[in-house]
């Protein structure tokens, strides 16, 4: 049985500080100093530096109480009802070390435990990602379905349990070990692309593949290209290029994922942040070819458009949203290679005019079809993909098992948090003090 005689029932402000994100103006802002994080930074748990704004370093002393540090947990404090898909309010996220010195804006609080406190820093990351929590957020938070408030005063309010400070580290452990499983799997993954990436880099986009010392090259609409390719549009090495439904069916509590473009990440669609449909209105988006299928490239079509561009590893009984493009590679391209065409960081710059839209940027799908790639000859695809796919292949399995780690980790963390599963006897090693 759990040794819950020893734990303490409390309140958040008795043993946490909170901070407020600092407010400025636009104007403040420069090109480059102390990194300044905004709700927006906030993803998947963690902090996006590479998109912050910059204060310049002599605000620093102005600001400096804003200033948060590795470990420090952010809660979202404003934005739509959490009961609402994609709401940011009560969103916890954990202050990595590349983001440790930079400060925190308006909307959102640092949380960090009182010196001396019998709470750890590393329980409470987790409590902030338990059930009890999320529910406490949805009972508390203020205003309308667009946008509602999560006060201070209520954050402090929040009850929670505490076991001997020991205990919370060994949970922590626990709990970190699967994260650390997870995070060196997408480091594997990451190099994985890179590998890939480069490949098809020094073959497709430098003209350096195997035999080029020996070929011609010749002008074409896209400069200089080896003889033998072709400048061609989308919409002729493809017998499909459509999008996702333009009507939202209901959401369900049981159903069939629909996938929109939050859902999509580098290597495919979080089926676990997906909303539900019923089984009626998914059949008639699969009759609607709203359903995405093997071997076809999905990209972001809307917002930050090609933010997203992956090939669809297997099929998925998932529907597709409209900002979401399908396209269907016929026998002329290599999926993986359309993909890669596709990622290329100039693809960007050069589909400007196949965009409209300036606070929401969309891609125009009837413009896009005329989009023109250069097409290498099919036989060197298929020696790319030779190399390549054995290592994407890889990239999918990991992907796979980060989805169990992950599904694992977070059925243990509320059993775990809550004092159901007692782990205060077990000879669990605690890693030192900021290695969680």
């Amino acid at each position: 049985m759990p040794r819950k005689q020893e734990w303490v029932q409390t309140k958040l402000g008795s043993v946490a500080t909170f901070t407020n994100g600092g407010a400025w103006n636009a104007s403040e802002y420069v090109d480059s100093g102390i990194p300044v994080v905004r709700v927006t930074d906030c993803q998947n748990g963690t902090v996006d530096v590479s998109a912050c704004k910059y204060l310049s370093e002599a605000a620093y002393a102005k600001y400096r109480k804003h200033v948060i540090t590795e470990g420090d947990l952010i809660v979202a404090t404003v934005g739509s009802h959490p009961t609402q898909p994609g709401s940011v309010v009560g969103r916890p996220v954990v202050v990595p070390r590349e983001a440790g010195g930079a400060l925190l804006n308006q909307n959102a609080v640092c949380i960090r435990p009182l010196e001396n406190s019998m709470l750890d820093k590393h329980f409470l990351s987790n409590f902030a990602k338990s059930p009890s929590f999320g529910k406490y957020i949805i009972a508390c938070a203020r205003g309308s379905a667009n946008q509602v408030r999560m006060s201070i005063g209520l954050l402090r309010d929040m009850p929670i349990e505490l076991p001997p400070f020991s205990t919370q580290r060994k949970i922590a452990a626990i709990l970190s070990a699967y994260d650390y499983l997870i995070e060196n799997n997408l480091r594997r993954i990451k190099i994985l692309e890179e590998m890939a990436q480069n490949i098809y880099r020094e073959w497709f986009v430098k003209f350096r593949f195997p035999g080029h010392q020996q070929t011609r090259f010749v002008d074409s609409p896209l400069g200089m290209i080896p003889e033998g390719w072709e400048v061609v549009s989308l919409e002729n090495v493809c017998s499909r290029i459509t999008d996702g439904s333009h009507y939202s069916p209901k959401t369900t509590d049981f159903g069939y994922p629909m996938a929109s473009v939050k859902d999509m990440h580098d290597w495919g669609i979080n089926i676990d942040t997906c909303r539900t449909i019923s089984e009626e209105e998914f059949q008639n988006l699969v009759r609607n070819d709203c359903k995405m299928c093997k071997d076809d490239v999905l990209i972001a079509k809307d917002g930050s458009y090609l933010k997203h561009c992956f090939v669809v590893e297997k099929d998925f009984d998932v529907a597709l949203l409209s900002s979401i493009a399908i396209l269907r590679p016929n026998k002329q391209i290599n999926p993986h290679v359309l993909a890669m065409t596709l990622r290329e960081p100039n693809m960007k710059t050069r589909m400007t005019g196949f965009v409209s839209g300036a606070a929401l940027p969309r891609i125009i799908l009837q413009a896009f079809r005329q989009f023109q790639i250069v097409l290498p000859h099919i036989a060197l695809q298929e020696r790319w993909a030779a190399s390549a796919e054995p290592g994407i292949q890889l990239c999918w399995r990991l992907l796979s098992a980060n989805a169990n780690l992950r599904r694992t980790r977070d059925l243990l963390l509320p059993r775990l948090i809550s004092g159901q599963v007692d782990v205060s006897e077990l000879d669990i090693a605690v890693p030192e003090e900021g290695a969680c």
